[in-house]
Protein backbone atom coordinates (compact mmCIF):
# COMPACT_ATOMS: atom_id res chain seq x y z
CA UNK A 1 0.00 0.00 0.00
CA UNK A 2 0.75 3.65 -0.95
CA UNK A 3 2.19 5.89 2.12
CA UNK A 4 0.08 8.76 3.13
CA UNK A 5 2.27 11.37 1.24
CA UNK A 6 2.03 9.99 -1.95
CA UNK A 7 -2.08 10.52 -1.66
CA UNK A 8 -1.83 14.29 -0.53
CA UNK A 9 -3.57 16.38 -2.72
CA UNK A 10 -2.21 19.98 -2.65
CA UNK A 11 -5.20 21.63 -3.11
CA UNK A 12 -3.32 24.84 -5.07
CA UNK A 13 -2.10 23.07 -7.75
CA UNK A 14 -5.64 22.25 -8.87
CA UNK A 15 -8.56 23.97 -10.49
CA UNK A 16 -11.38 24.41 -7.45
CA UNK A 17 -14.64 23.88 -9.20
CA UNK A 18 -18.07 24.83 -8.15
CA UNK A 19 -21.27 21.79 -8.33
CA UNK A 20 -22.11 22.86 -11.17
CA UNK A 21 -19.14 23.02 -13.41
CA UNK A 22 -18.13 20.07 -11.83
CA UNK A 23 -20.91 18.04 -12.87
CA UNK A 24 -20.35 19.31 -16.56
CA UNK A 25 -16.66 18.78 -16.73
CA UNK A 26 -17.09 15.04 -15.24
CA UNK A 27 -19.64 14.48 -17.55
CA UNK A 28 -17.56 15.92 -20.91
CA UNK A 29 -14.37 14.46 -19.73
CA UNK A 30 -15.98 11.34 -18.39
CA UNK A 31 -17.79 10.76 -22.37
CA UNK A 32 -14.47 11.32 -24.06
CA UNK A 33 -12.58 8.44 -22.50
CA UNK A 34 -11.90 5.74 -24.71
CA UNK A 35 -10.13 2.22 -23.84
CA UNK A 36 -8.87 2.82 -20.33
CA UNK A 37 -10.47 2.29 -17.39
CA UNK A 38 -12.02 4.90 -13.81
CA UNK A 39 -11.95 4.50 -9.99
CA UNK A 40 -14.08 6.14 -7.69
CA UNK A 41 -12.63 6.15 -3.75
CA UNK A 42 -15.51 6.95 -1.46
CA UNK A 43 -15.04 7.33 2.54
CA UNK A 44 -17.33 9.03 4.00
CA UNK A 45 -20.04 7.45 5.94
CA UNK A 46 -22.70 10.15 5.44
CA UNK A 47 -23.99 12.59 2.40
CA UNK A 48 -27.25 14.28 1.36
CA UNK A 49 -28.22 13.42 -1.45
CA UNK A 50 -29.57 15.64 -4.06
CA UNK A 51 -32.37 15.17 -6.93
CA UNK A 52 -33.08 11.23 -5.19
CA UNK A 53 -36.89 10.16 -5.10
CA UNK A 54 -35.43 7.35 -3.41
CA UNK A 55 -33.35 9.05 -0.67
CA UNK A 56 -36.84 11.62 -0.39
CA UNK A 57 -38.67 8.66 0.52
CA UNK A 58 -36.29 7.46 3.55
CA UNK A 59 -35.75 10.65 4.37
CA UNK A 60 -39.88 10.59 5.14
CA UNK A 61 -39.99 7.03 6.65
CA UNK A 62 -40.70 4.86 3.81
CA UNK A 63 -38.32 2.31 3.39
CA UNK A 64 -40.11 0.22 1.41
CA UNK A 65 -40.73 2.71 -1.50
CA UNK A 66 -36.73 4.09 -1.03
CA UNK A 67 -36.13 -0.07 -2.27
CA UNK A 68 -38.43 0.06 -4.99
CA UNK A 69 -37.05 3.49 -6.06
CA UNK A 70 -33.82 2.18 -6.11
CA UNK A 71 -35.19 -1.26 -8.19
CA UNK A 72 -36.23 1.33 -10.63
CA UNK A 73 -33.71 2.88 -11.66
CA UNK A 74 -31.78 -0.55 -12.68
CA UNK A 75 -31.99 0.09 -16.38
CA UNK A 76 -30.61 3.14 -16.60
CA UNK A 77 -27.69 1.52 -14.55
CA UNK A 78 -27.84 -0.97 -16.93
CA UNK A 79 -27.40 1.03 -20.02
CA UNK A 80 -24.50 3.01 -18.85
CA UNK A 81 -22.76 0.05 -18.05
CA UNK A 82 -23.49 -1.37 -21.36
CA UNK A 83 -21.88 2.36 -22.90
CA UNK A 84 -18.84 2.10 -20.95
CA UNK A 85 -18.04 -1.43 -22.30
CA UNK A 86 -18.95 -0.41 -25.79
CA UNK A 87 -15.86 2.52 -24.70
CA UNK A 88 -13.97 -0.03 -23.06
CA UNK A 89 -13.63 1.96 -19.72
CA UNK A 90 -15.07 0.52 -16.76
CA UNK A 91 -15.89 2.48 -14.16
CA UNK A 92 -14.69 0.55 -10.90
CA UNK A 93 -15.85 1.90 -7.59
CA UNK A 94 -14.19 1.19 -3.98
CA UNK A 95 -16.94 1.80 -0.99
CA UNK A 96 -15.19 1.92 2.42
CA UNK A 97 -17.01 0.85 5.05
CA UNK A 98 -17.26 1.49 8.70
CA UNK A 99 -19.81 -0.61 11.12
CA UNK A 100 -22.35 -0.33 12.48
CA UNK A 101 -23.63 1.49 9.56
CA UNK A 102 -24.81 4.55 9.62
CA UNK A 103 -28.37 4.92 7.93
CA UNK A 104 -26.96 6.87 5.10
CA UNK A 105 -24.62 3.83 4.77
CA UNK A 106 -27.23 1.30 4.52
CA UNK A 107 -29.48 3.16 2.27
CA UNK A 108 -26.51 3.32 -0.43
CA UNK A 109 -25.38 0.02 -0.25
CA UNK A 110 -28.62 -1.23 -1.61
CA UNK A 111 -28.34 1.96 -4.31
CA UNK A 112 -25.03 0.50 -5.00
CA UNK A 113 -25.92 -3.21 -4.75
CA UNK A 114 -28.53 -2.45 -7.92
CA UNK A 115 -25.41 -0.90 -9.78
CA UNK A 116 -23.18 -3.86 -9.46
CA UNK A 117 -25.69 -6.32 -10.20
CA UNK A 118 -26.24 -4.00 -13.45
CA UNK A 119 -22.65 -4.06 -14.57
CA UNK A 120 -21.29 -1.78 -12.64
CA UNK A 121 -17.97 -2.91 -10.80
CA UNK A 122 -18.25 -2.14 -7.01
CA UNK A 123 -16.55 -3.36 -4.27
CA UNK A 124 -17.19 -2.97 -0.22
CA UNK A 125 -13.60 -2.67 2.17
CA UNK A 126 -13.70 -2.48 5.63
CA UNK A 127 -12.16 0.74 7.36
CA UNK A 128 -9.33 -0.89 8.87
CA UNK A 129 -7.76 -1.28 5.43
CA UNK A 130 -7.76 2.69 5.20
CA UNK A 131 -7.42 3.67 9.05
CA UNK A 132 -3.43 3.48 9.08
CA UNK A 133 -3.37 6.21 6.53
CA UNK A 134 -5.58 8.24 8.70
CA UNK A 135 -3.35 8.99 11.07
CA UNK A 136 -3.98 12.78 10.18
CA UNK A 137 -7.59 13.23 8.59
CA UNK A 138 -9.64 10.97 6.83
CA UNK A 139 -8.56 10.05 3.35
CA UNK A 140 -10.08 12.30 0.17
CA UNK A 141 -13.41 11.15 -1.73
CA UNK A 142 -11.83 11.02 -5.32
CA UNK A 143 -12.04 10.01 -8.44
CA UNK A 144 -10.15 9.45 -11.33
CA UNK A 145 -11.11 9.18 -15.23
CA UNK A 146 -9.33 7.14 -17.33
CA UNK A 147 -5.33 8.13 -16.19
CA UNK A 148 -6.32 11.53 -17.59
CA UNK A 149 -7.64 13.51 -14.69
CA UNK A 150 -8.70 13.42 -11.07
CA UNK A 151 -11.25 14.72 -8.67
CA UNK A 152 -10.97 15.32 -5.20
CA UNK A 153 -14.69 15.58 -4.54
CA UNK A 154 -15.77 18.06 -2.09
CA UNK A 155 -18.79 18.04 0.56
CA UNK A 156 -20.49 20.65 3.60
CA UNK A 157 -20.16 19.61 6.77
CA UNK A 158 -24.07 18.52 6.78
CA UNK A 159 -22.68 16.06 3.38
CA UNK A 160 -23.88 18.25 0.43
CA UNK A 161 -21.79 17.93 -2.37
CA UNK A 162 -19.67 21.39 -2.48
CA UNK A 163 -17.89 20.55 -6.41
CA UNK A 164 -14.51 19.81 -6.78
CA UNK A 165 -10.58 20.25 -6.98
CA UNK A 166 -9.54 19.09 -10.53
CA UNK A 167 -6.28 17.43 -10.96
CA UNK A 168 -4.20 16.62 -13.94
CA UNK A 169 -0.67 16.04 -13.08
CA UNK A 170 0.37 12.21 -14.24
CA UNK A 171 1.51 12.10 -10.68
CA UNK A 172 -0.89 12.15 -7.94
CA UNK A 173 -3.35 10.61 -10.92
CA UNK A 174 -1.39 7.39 -11.06
CA UNK A 175 -0.60 7.39 -7.78
CA UNK A 176 -4.53 7.17 -6.53
CA UNK A 177 -5.51 4.83 -9.56
CA UNK A 178 -2.99 1.97 -7.96
CA UNK A 179 -4.18 2.60 -4.77
CA UNK A 180 -7.77 2.60 -5.52
CA UNK A 181 -6.90 -0.25 -7.83
CA UNK A 182 -5.11 -2.35 -5.01
CA UNK A 183 -8.27 -2.08 -3.07
CA UNK A 184 -10.64 -3.05 -5.11
CA UNK A 185 -8.59 -6.18 -5.87
CA UNK A 186 -8.68 -7.21 -2.38
CA UNK A 187 -12.24 -6.00 -1.62
CA UNK A 188 -15.80 -8.09 -1.15
CA UNK A 189 -17.92 -7.89 -4.53
CA UNK A 190 -20.89 -5.50 -3.31
CA UNK A 191 -23.71 -8.62 -4.42
CA UNK A 192 -22.31 -10.50 -1.44
CA UNK A 193 -21.41 -8.11 0.94
CA UNK A 194 -25.13 -6.71 0.90
CA UNK A 195 -26.39 -10.54 1.05
CA UNK A 196 -24.82 -11.40 3.97
CA UNK A 197 -24.28 -7.65 6.44
CA UNK A 198 -27.68 -5.60 4.70
CA UNK A 199 -30.33 -7.27 3.32
CA UNK A 200 -31.32 -8.43 6.82
CA UNK A 201 -31.21 -5.31 9.10
CA UNK A 202 -34.25 -3.84 9.66
CA UNK A 203 -35.57 -0.44 7.90
CA UNK A 204 -32.65 2.33 9.31
CA UNK A 205 -33.42 5.15 11.68
CA UNK A 206 -34.22 8.57 10.30
CA UNK A 207 -30.92 10.79 10.93
CA UNK A 208 -32.07 13.49 13.64
CA UNK A 209 -31.40 16.95 12.35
Amino acid sequence: MLDRTALTLDRARGDRLATAAYRQDFRQRDGDVIGRDSWKFERLQHFEEQSSPSWEAFRRGDWQTALQLLEARRDRWEKIAREDRERGSVFHRVRVVDEPLTPYLQWELHALRVQGESGTPVRVVGAEKVRPLEIAGLLPEVVTLGGQVLYEVLYTESGLLDGAVRFEDSGPIGNWEAFVRGLYEGGEDIVSYVDRHVAQLPAPPMRAD
